[in-house]
């Protein structure tokens, strides 16, 4: 009897095989479906930070990001007006505010605060001074990232974790459970804003005095802005000079703050725009959640610099962490991939990518990676990228191409060229240790 019910072809596989994601628990999702379009729901269910009111009804913000379980604005200028690219032009020639009270504030108190914190961060807590701060990264026991915030120091028996996109708090909470150090560990009523640029001290000076402009680089300073309680850091994620503003008391000071802080920025030409990715990618700058992640070694992206060779102390990971530094130096790279920086073809990106772009070889065409964080550079005058390929293809040179929409393709489904460049693809007002790193070995070689 002759079968002729129709065939069902077995569809390809659509998280692209040939991409080798064998070493991760979850791979990243590489299924190419766009902007479908959506409308984000606004609910009770995710909070509404104490600036809310006034990026949203007030300053006009048009589209948003969940970021920690916060809504947090991600477009100001609307992309007929200029989009992002009218945003990145304020921040790199004058001054800018950013709403980012989604970077939740975890305090750890107590008389054992330094050894705790010590104990669950890779870099040397000991070492941070009082009224001074670090970029710090924690990780689990098998060396993944689990959060890469920037680690302030208001007191001797205090810290603040800035944290970035991940939960945090329960996991400090539960390392305590069974070790019983004498710290407490909860969320703090404190909101940052962000002021970035050129112009930024100005605007600083003009709001508490000018003692501003004797913090150092990850420096604390204490202040008042129209009566409330802040905390200043000179810090940032835009690689331009900038400063942070910590609000204490949030939900009842917040735009008592922000009022006056708008106004001074606007009255140096600047305005507020959303965190400035472009900028930040060129800086080196990575984003947890699309750049790295729990199954992310700091050795694939970057970091390497965050696990001290001399820290006697034991902490979370350690062990692992040691172990992978000792392959790599053996000249045994125990990972599939590796973060690197493109530089590439097409138009210009002017806004978030929807999906994490496909890399492949150049000359087989073979699928082999994707990209991170893509945008347009305008003081490069090219795209550039961070992105994940395979770890023994990432000499700078390497040549690949990139898949990228239509809207940005030289040719409709066709990939464009993309090579392997030196990151940071541009240097920060203030270099990061790595860079700093970086420059002093390059300054000793010409000596």
């Amino acid at each position: 009897m002759s079968d002729d019910s129709p065939k069902t072809e077995t569809p390809s596989h659509p998280n692209v095989p040939s991409v080798d994601q064998s070493d991760r628990m979850v791979p990243r999702n590489l299924r190419q479906s766009g902007d479908p379009g959506i409308e984000m729901l606004v609910s009770t269910r995710v909070r509404k930070s104490p600036f809310f009111h006034k990026s949203f009804n007030e300053e006009g913000a048009w589209r948003a990001t969940v970021y920690n379980r916060i809504y947090h604005p991600r477009g100001m200028v609307e992309p007929e007006d200029g989009g992002m690219m009218k945003e990145y032009d304020a921040l790199v020639n004058r001054v800018t505010l950013w709403d980012v009270a989604v970077e939740r504030q975890i305090r750890v108190k107590g008389s054992d605060a330094e050894d705790f914190v010590n104990y669950v961060i890779t870099r040397d807590a000991t070492e941070i001074e009082p009224m001074h701060g670090k970029y710090v990264i924690l990780c689990n026991e098998n060396g993944g990232i689990l959060n890469d915030p920037v680690l302030l120091r208001p007191a001797e028996d205090e810290f603040w974790f800035s944290i970035s996109d991940s939960t945090l708090m329960q996991w400090l909470q539960g390392v305590n459970v069974g070790h019983d150090y004498d710290v407490d560990i909860d969320e703090i009523d404190v909101a940052p804003m962000q002021i970035q640029g050129p112009l930024s001290e100005d605007v600083l000076v003009d709001l508490v005095g000018e003692e501003v402009s004797e913090i150092p680089y990850y420096g604390l300073m204490d202040a008042e802005i129209n009566g409330c309680s802040v905390l200043v850091s000179q810090t940032g994620f835009s690689g331009e000079k900038g400063f942070e503003i910590y609000v204490r008391d949030a939900m009842k000071n917040a735009e008592a703050v922000w009022d006056p802080v708008l106004a001074s920025v606007k009255d140096h030409g600047g305005m507020q725009v959303a965190p400035a990715h472009h900028r930040r990618i060129a800086a080196g700058i990575l984003s947890w959640g699309q750049d790295m992640d729990h199954e992310t070694s700091p050795f694939q992206v970057n970091l390497a610099y965050q696990v001290p060779d001399d820290k006697e102390a034991d902490y979370i990971g350690k062990e692992t962490l040691e172990r992978q530094r000792e392959d790599i130096e053996a000249g045994d790279y125990p990972f599939n991939m590796k973060m690197v920086g493109l530089k590439l073809g097409g138009e210009p990106i002017s806004d978030y990518a929807p999906d994490f772009w496909h890399v492949s070889e150049s000359d087989s065409g073979t699928k082999v990676g994707y990209v991170t964080s893509p945008w347009y550079s305008p003081k490069l005058q090219t795209n550039i990228a961070l992105a994940h390929v395979p770890a023994e293809k990432t000499d700078i040179g390497t040549e690949y191409e990139v898949h990228l929409p239509d809207e940005y393709a030289n040719e409709p489904g066709e990939p464009v060229p993309a090579e392997v460049a030196e990151v940071p693809f541009q240097k920060s007002v203030n270099p990061s240790a790595r860079e700093q790193a970086k420059m002093n070995a390059e300054e000793d070689a010409t000596n």
